[in-house]
Order: structure tokens, then C-alpha cells, then sequence
């Protein structure tokens, strides 16, 4: 699952109520009024009293031995309340070699998809103005076209609620060199992704999505879209410490805290991001609290309003539900509702950066934090989680309340629902498929019929259980949050997670571990094939034993063996290529597209050569003189070298564009 974590690291909400999307809220201009100017009842938590010497308490016995024990170098975090401030404090260092410390006020951090919540404010700005229409064929605002697929139309909801049907892509995400940052409508028309599910049915979390509802900001307003954010949220904030211009505007530059895969390891050069509308925000956390204050005070902050009262409600309110018992997903907001409450939430990380930013909309509270540093396997992710879950329980805790009962179908259910799965984030075009292979989720069921999905941990790592509590739904044991499967014609169509959000989904793998093994057991004959080719050559060398072939099956011998060290690098080649891409994201090598062509044409060269094990298997069935074992070995390297093949066609490894 490393790879996958890594690439789904935003990834991780919890249970709670929903709305029908039909319920979205509407209010008249008077309503709106009343809401914007009435004074809101205190509410009661029945936790901690939150208070700033508290938070800091709370934040200080927590924080820094994280930083210290994971090898992270800084964190700011901001707690706003009641339309201020409550508490906001820097942990650690912006800069290590120079022992620069975190100033929450200053110093820049990349709070990489949290970027997406600028964005999608902007997209409603202008849907209160009538300039967009969420269900709108989005061809509508672009100068390009958006090909319809599955006999409908992308909409403007579907790219807030990350149902648009985009496979997923790295490649145009991220960038090594400054000089290649290209404008947005090159980026989307040069790497548009293919859809690969109906719009509307299920989650895929895209970043090209909110690129794309950038770029119409862009197009309906008229404005460049960092010109647009800075001029309609930025400047009526006072986020002075904000910008989404890269590289940064000499003013700030000297304000951006370094990035680090580990606090004592080097910093990694400024990212990048060419699908800036989707995590290019450099921000402090002073101004990432302004943002949050905008939010909980029905679009205003200081007497300056960014959305209106009504606009505010509906984007808070729910846009879309696939699962009908799990979390729903609100316009750009996950609901990540927590111990009763409704929390509206976005993560973000870029190769170095990691972020959460949540809002408790009853209680007008909100937190911000962002970590400079990944750590110690990925020990930032911990930390984040950590924070929020603590926060929650000692100020907003779980109210206990009477259990639904287990019911008497959780066996066969279960069981209904037990194999592998994949993704619904993945690219299935292009050789991203193969992560899907590598790493499958695995769902199962005890004897006892509780459900038990490989991915869902909790924090010591330990597998979560899951227990029916309605049809084909089950709700954590001591937990509050459910998985839920949507059957199609008897068999699993996909399934939800709260822990998972409203963002991403799981279906029936193609493979699953029968391919997994395949894959692997096809590399060990390739394997065991090489080494002992030059271990047989020494061994008959020392006991004077020359081998017994000549001729055409002696060479076909030697190439059948130098095929399968072609197929080996092959194989081995892009697995290692996409931990190397996942794992330095922040410093993309400019040569990394090489690295895959060079391994692709090995690869070609080995398919292309595929006829020559089987023509040596051949000719071992035909020689009486070769012992049993001789032949059984060579049969199997054929069966591994069509195996080959197989896997080529079958996970997009040999494609004429290079998209990833």
C-alpha cells in the first residue's frame, strides 16, 4: 500500500448525518440580511472549555515531540473562534541550517490541495453572480472542448464534488524546472485525462478537475486566475502573506519556509505546481485564518465579504451524495463530521508540504496546520491526524448514544463483498494501471461477520472491524464511521468509506491478488532464470562438463536467457521509476521521462523477442538428451515471457504517448 498511500495522503474523513442533495438550501435577499446581522447563541460542547491557554496546553504537549520524534523540521497551527483568532503559534524551524524560526504570521507554507477551497470560493462568486450554472455542460465556459463520454456531459458540480469521471494523473501536477511552468490552458489541453466512469456515479479525486474550474474562473472573469483570487478573496482578507504566483514574487520569497522529506536531510527546491487552481497557494497561517473567519462568519471577515450570506450556505451545503449512509461531499468541502458534529474539512500535501484545514460551522470555529516536512514514514500524516482527532475529543466529544444492533445477515453479507479491489483514483490508459496491480485493497470477513478492509487502519496500525448494522452498510467497532457497498445486479459495484471521504471509492479489481501473483511468480522464473544461467556456466567450467547444445538451440538457449533479463528490467523498471516519482515529487527530475522510454524500449525489446523462449522450450521437447528438469525450467521461462506480453497490453506499460 506505499505507493498508494502516498498518493491518496489527503485522503482520510470519518462518519457522520447527511443531507439529500435535494435539500440544498435557498434564501431570499432578506433572509440572507437577517442571517448575515443576527448575533449566534453560544454553543454547548460538553468538552474542555476552549480557551487559548488551553489550545496552547494541547498543542504544546502534542506537537513538538512529534517534530522531534518523526524528524520534521516546522509547524504553524491557528485555532480561530467567534470571528478572531483564539491561537496561533509556529513550532520548529522555517529554515534548518539557518535556525529560522516558524512565524505564523509570516512565514509561508504550501498548503497544496487546501488551494482547491480558494478556487472553489472563487467558482461560487461567480455562480452568485450568474455568471456560472453548476449543472451546466462546462463546454459551455471553456475555448476548448471536453469530449462527452458515457453519453453525458461534465458539469461544474461534478468538478467540485470530484465525480467528473477523470482517471488519474502526476505527471502535469508537478514540476522540476522553473522555466517549463506553462499557462493554464496548455496545461489542461496538453494533458487532458481520459474518463473512465459515468459523471455523477463515482468519486475520483482529480486535481485536473479543479484546474479545469480554475481556468473557467479565468475565462468567465476575465482575469488571469492568480490576479482573480488576489483581487476577489486575497486583497478583501488583508492576505497580504498570500499568493498563488510562481515562482514567488520577490517581496515574499524571503518569508517561504524551506521544504524537507526529513529535518535533518537537505531542502528540497520550491515546487512547482503547474496546475496551480489545485495546490499552488503559498499562505501563512494568519492569512490561511482569515480565510477560515471569511467562512464561519457567512462570507465576511472584518467588514469584508468574499461570498454572500446565501452563497456561503450553499457552499457548505451538500452537492452531492453517492453513498446514501456515508459522509456526503459539500461544494468543495469534504464533510468529515466527527463525534456528532458537521466538520467541513480539505487536506492538502505536495511532495513536502502537508496541511489540514477544517471548520466546525456550529461552533465557528476553524484550524489550520501545515507541516515543512514529510518525515519518518510519513510521520506528518500521523501528526495531522492526530491534531484534529485530539481537538475533537477533548473540546467537541462524542456524545454516547444506543448502538443499531449487528444484524443476522453480516456472514453472508460480508462475504458478498469479500475479494480485491482497486481504486476509483487511477489511471487506467496509461501505465498508472499498473498501481492498481501492485496494490491491491482486500476486503474480508471473519468468522464472527465482521468486515475488514486492508487500507483502513487505525492510528497504531492495527485493522479496523466493521460491523452490519443495515443492509450492506457497516459501522466501526468503538467508532463512528461506516463502510458502505452499492450492489448492482447482485455483485459489488463500489464501495465507500468515511475514512476514505466522499472523494474516492473502491471497485472490483480486474486482477486482484491472482494477478499480483502472477506478477510476481513471472519475475521469480525471470529471476531464478538469469542467476543461474551464469552459476550453470561456472559449475560446468569447474567439473569440466561443457554444455551439451550446439548450434541454433545453443544460441537460442543464450538469448532465451538474455530475453528474460530484458523482461526482468522491464518489470522491475517502472515499479522502482513510480516509487522514485511518489517519493520525490517536490524535485522532479527532468530526466524521469527518459528513464521511463529507456525502460519501455527495453520492455518493447524483450516483447518483440518473446518468440525466442518459446522456440528454446521447443527445442528442449524435442531433445531426448535434456533431463526433465531442464525442460520443466524451460517451459516455465516461455509461459514467464508470454506472461510478459500479457502484462504490456494489459496495464498500458508500451504506449506511444509518454502520460502519466
Amino acid at each position: 500500500m506505499k505507493i498508494i498511500r502516498a498518493l491518496i495522503a489527503t485522503l482520510a474523513l470519518w462518519a457522520g448525518p447527511a443531507l439529500a442533495q435535494d435539500e440544498e438550501p435557498t434564501l431570499t435577499p432578506e433572509q440572507a440580511a437577517e442571517l448575515a446581522a443576527r448575533p449566534l447563541p453560544p454553543v454547548e460542547t460538553h468538552g474542555a472549555t476552549l480557551t487559548e491557554s488551553d489550545v496552547a496546553a494541547f498543542s504544546d504537549g502534542l506537537i513538538p515531540a512529534s517534530l522531534r520524534r518523526d524528524d520534521m523540521a516546522g509547524l504553524v497551527v491557528v485555532v480561530v473562534k467567534d470571528g478572531q483568532i483564539l491561537f496561533h503559534k509556529g513550532y520548529g524551524f522555517a529554515d534548518v541550517s539557518a535556525r529560522k524560526p516558524v512565524d505564523p504570521a509570516r512565514t509561508l507554507f504550501r498548503p497544496g490541495s487546501v488551494s482547491k477551497l480558494f478556487t472553489w470560493t472563487a467558482v461560487m462568486q461567480l455562480v452568485g453572480q450568474g455568471k456560472i450554472d453548476l449543472d451546466a455542460d462546462v463546454n459551455r465556459y471553456l475555448d476548448f472542448a471536453i469530449p462527452p463520454a458515457f453519453g453525458k456531459p461534465v458539469t461544474m458540480r461534478e468538478l467540485m464534488t470530484h465525480t467528473a469521471g477523470f482517471e488519474e494523473t502526476l505527471r502535469p501536477l508537478l514540476l522540476g524546472n522553473p522555466a517549463s511552468l506553462e499557462p493554464l490552458d496548455s496545461v489542461l489541453k496538453g494533458a487532458l485525462p481520459a474518463r473512465i466512469f459515468p459523471p455523477g456515479e463515482v468519486p475520483s479525486y482529480s486535481n485536473y478537475g479543479a484546474t479545469l474550474a480554475g481556468y473557467i474562473v479565468q475565462r468567465v472573469s476575465g482575469e488571469p486566475f492568480d490576479s482573480y483570487i488576489q483581487h476577489h478573496i486575497f486583497a478583501p482578507l488583508g492576505m497580504a502573506q498570500a499568493t498563488f504566483v510562481q515562482p514567488l514574487p520577490k517581496a515574499l520569497a524571503g518569508d517561504m519556509a524551506k521544504g524537507y522529506m526529513l529535518a535533518s536531510g537537505p531542502p528540497t527546491p520550491f515546487e512547482m505546481i503547474s496546475m496551480g487552481p489545485a495546490g499552488g497557494l503559498s499562505a501563512s497561517g494568519d492569512d490561511m485564518a482569515r480565510f477560515m473567519l471569511a467562512h464561519l462568519g457567512d462570507g465576511a471577515y472584518d467588514g469584508r465579504r468574499i461570498l454572500s450570506p446565501e452563497m456561503t450556505v450553499r457552499m457548505h451545503a451538500v452537492a452531492l451524495q453517492v453513498f446514501p449512509h456515508l459522509l456526503p461531499m459539500a461544494h468543495g468541502f469534504y464533510r468529515d463530521d466527527r463525534n456528532g458534529w458537521v466538520v467541513l474539512e480539505h487536506g492538502g500535501d505536495t511532495g513536502v508540504f502537508h496541511s489540514l484545514l477544517a471548520l466546525i460551522p456550529k461552533a465557528r470555529v476553524g484550524i489550520f496546520l501545515s507541516v515543512n516536512s514529510t518525515g519518518k514514514d510519513g510521520g506528518s500524516s500521523r501528526l495531522r491526524g492526530a491534531y484534529l482527532r485530539g481537538f475533537m475529543d477533548r473540546y467537541f466529544p462524542r456524545v454516547p448514544g444506543a448502538s443499531a444492533p449487528t444484524l443476522k445477515s453480516a456472514l453472508a453479507d460480508g462475504q458478498k463483498v469479500s475479494g480485491d479491489y482497486a481504486l476509483s483514483r487511477r489511471g487506467d490508459s496509461t501505465f498508472m494501471r499498473l498501481l492498481s496491480l501492485i496494490s491491491p485493497v482486500t476486503v474480508s470477513v471473519d468468522d464472527k461477520g465482521s468486515l475488514i478492509v486492508s487500507a483502513l487502519t487505525d492510528a497504531a496500525g492495527n485493522p479496523k472491524h466493521w460491523r452490519e448494522v443495515a443492509p450492506m452498510v457497516w459501522e466501526e467497532v468503538d467508532g463512528n464511521s461506516r463502510v458502505e457497498a452499492i450492489m448492482r445486479d447482485g455483485k459489488v459495484f463500489e464501495i465507500g468509506a468515511d475514512d476514505f471521504g466522499p472523494i474516492v471509492a473502491l471497485q472490483p479489481a480486474m486482477q486482484g491478488l491472482a494477478g499480483l501473483f502472477l506478477f510476481f511468480a513471472t519475475f521469480a522464473v525471470l529471476a531464478l532464470a538469469v542467476l543461474f544461467w551464469p552459476i550453470k556456466a561456472i559449475l560446468r567450467w569447474r567439473y569440466e562438463r561443457p554444455l551439451a547444445l550446439t548450434g541454433w538451440p545453443r544460441r537460442v538457449y543464450s538469448l532465451a536467457r538474455v530475453t528474460a533479463l530484458l523482461d526482468i528490467v522491464f518489470l522491475a523498471g517502472f515499479p522502482l521509476l513510480l516509487l522514485t516519482l511518489t517519493g520525490h515529487l517536490a524535485s522532479l527530475p527532468p530526466s524521469i521521462d527518459y528513464a521511463f522510454r529507456a525502460v519501455q524500449l527495453v520492455g518493447l525489446i524483450g516483447v518483440l523477442a518473446t518468440p525466442i523462449p518459446v522456440l528454446n522450450f521447443v527445442y528442449a521437447l524435442r531433445d531426448r538428451g535434456r533431463v526433465w528438469w531442464t525442460k520443466v525450467t524451460d517451459g516455465l521461462l516461455a509461459l514467464a515471457a508470454v506472461a510478459v506480453v500479457w502484462f504490456a497490453f494489459s496495464l498500458n506499460l508500451l504506449t506511444i504517448g509518454l502520460r502519466f
